[in-house]
């Protein structure tokens, strides 16, 4: 059996250790050799390929990134793309496909799965850890700690100068990023997209601590967090329709709204693509590899358009359609008794 791999959207800490465990036990578990499709869903249009064997996977464990390379593709975009990826699946000669992917890569896969009948298998892949059907994403805690230890960092720089930092972290439609390395790192604020940003709130928080002779404060902002005037600006789109946040600047222009309101300096710290770089953390490889092993037995067993997953501490799989109906949220309740927690270290 030849079995397609690919890599599609951002990258994301713990992508090699994926493909190392497709490839180590789908060939070691069932004789399955494998192909590796270059820049994600890309790579099928265009049949563009490279080797994916032992030697090929050697080495890759700690290693950031993806050896395949990845794209925001969306077939569906292109003219007759999805019969395209039919025939080019046909072409190449493969058997199956593991997408490795978040709701864009994986939504792809799903319709490739129930529309052209492709066998397909899905591993969830995205630093936001928005992916419904598992309670976490690999590459999350990378990007958590990441953003925690630059959090530790600009606590003492902050107090030495009596400022105010605003933080960007990644988070397009969903705050988990935020709210864990923001609770982690002892935040004074945490502002995310589940939630209205309530700017008076903030303000007087930090004057708070002010009159307490705690001068300066940190305060943690998603990327996809809206202020007022955000509401009327539509922006650039990626081919799956996301607004292109790198654009939009949220940290920066809270920062200033901040500065203004308490007549003080307020300086802003974009993280940016630092989380989704580098080495994954031990939680990351180890969760990466037991992705990759289960969806290689998937394939094994044939059991296609299925996800595998994470629930508590076993690696199970559902429905790709169940991983990419709905996005995964901060609750309400779960932000409420965070802010409870907002303040000191």
């Amino acid at each position: 059996m030849l079995v397609g791999v690919l890599t599609g959207g951002g990258d994301c800490p713990g992508l090699n250790a994926v493909i190392r465990a497709v490839v180590r036990v789908g060939r070691g578990a069932y004789g399955h050799e494998h192909l590796g499709l270059r820049q994600g869903w890309r790579g099928l249009l265009e049949q563009a390929t490279r080797p994916l064997d032992l030697d090929a996977v050697g080495g890759i464990l700690p290693r950031g990134g993806t050896i395949l390379g990845s794209s925001r593709t969306n077939p569906f975009k292109a003219e007759g793309g999805g019969e395209r990826c039919a025939e080019s699946f046909a072409a190449l000669g493969l058997d199956a496909l593991v997408a490795i992917g978040g709701e864009d890569t994986l939504g792809v896969a799903s319709r490739l799965h129930d529309e052209r009948g492709l066998q397909v298998v899905g591993v969830p892949k995205t630093i936001d850890n928005d992916l419904s059907g598992t309670d976490f994403t690999f590459g999350f805690w990378t990007a958590v700690q990441i953003a925690t230890d630059a959090i530790d960092r600009l606590h003492t720089t902050a107090e030495s100068h009596g400022r105010v930092i605003v933080v960007e972290v990644m988070g397009r439609h969903a705050g988990w990023i935020a709210l864990q390395a923001g609770l982690a790192g002892g935040a004074h604020a945490i502002l995310i997209p589940e939630q209205p940003v309530d700017l008076d709130a903030v303000v007087g928080r930090i004057r708070s601590r002010r009159a307490r002779s705690r001068g300066y404060a940190i305060v943690v902002v998603s990327a996809g967090v809206e202020l007022e005037e955000d509401a009327d600006d539509a922006g650039e789109v990626d081919e799956f329709g996301h607004r292109l946040l790198a654009r939009r600047g949220v940290g920066e222009r809270l920062a200033d709204r901040l500065s203004d309101a308490l007549g003080t300096e307020a300086r802003a710290v974009v993280l940016g693509h630092t989380q989704r770089g580098g080495t994954p953390t031990a939680y990351d490889r180890v969760l990466g590899t037991r992705y990759g092993a289960r969806a290689a037995r998937l394939v094994g067993e044939g059991r296609f358009g299925r996800m595998v997953a994470l629930r508590g501490d076993e690696i199970v799989d559902v429905p790709l359609g169940e991983a990419v109906g709905e996005l995964k949220t901060v609750p309400a309740d779960a932000y409420r008794a965070a802010q409870a927690i907002f303040g000191e270290r």
